[in-house]
């Protein structure tokens, strides 16, 4: 399956839509970027039933900015609207395959479960006096 250029206009509804998008933040300029395009086409045609995607940083700042890229490539993975994984730095093949097949095994209850606690604890944290 070839891969799927997010922009900030479509990145909502591709992410939304689909229950799990692998994310790559790249620029053309980026010689790790360029190894890792391969191994990462190469993972795409391995596993149809994921959506592998790309966000070319230098044409979409605002959407490397709202994910507060710093290094690249970094590698996301979204799973029901959940960011279960994010990390700089090329991956070789194995590595890779390794994330998807642990991103594969979560039980996204739990994940879910575990965000809202700690959105709640965030919440519960902002919400009382500093002590001195």
């Amino acid at each position: 399956m070839s891969t799927v250029e997010l922009t900030k206009e479509n990145f909502d509804q591709v992410v939304s839509d689909n229950d799990f998008v692998l994310i790559d933040f790249w620029a053309s300029w980026c010689g790790p970027c360029r190894q890792f395009a391969p191994v990462y086409d190469s993972a795409s045609e391995r596993h149809p039933d994921l959506v592998f995607a790309k966000v070319d940083t230098e044409a979409q700042q605002e959407l490397a900015a709202a994910f507060d890229i710093r290094s690249i490539p970094t590698l996301m993975i979204v799973r029901d609207n959940v960011a279960v994984f994010a990390q700089p730095g090329a991956l070789p093949e194995a590595a890779l395959e390794d994330v998807i097949g642990q991103a594969r095994n979560l039980d996204m209850d739990e994940v879910r479960q575990s965000v809202e606690e700690q959105k709640r604890a965030a919440e519960a944290g902002q919400s009382q006096p500093e002590a001195e």
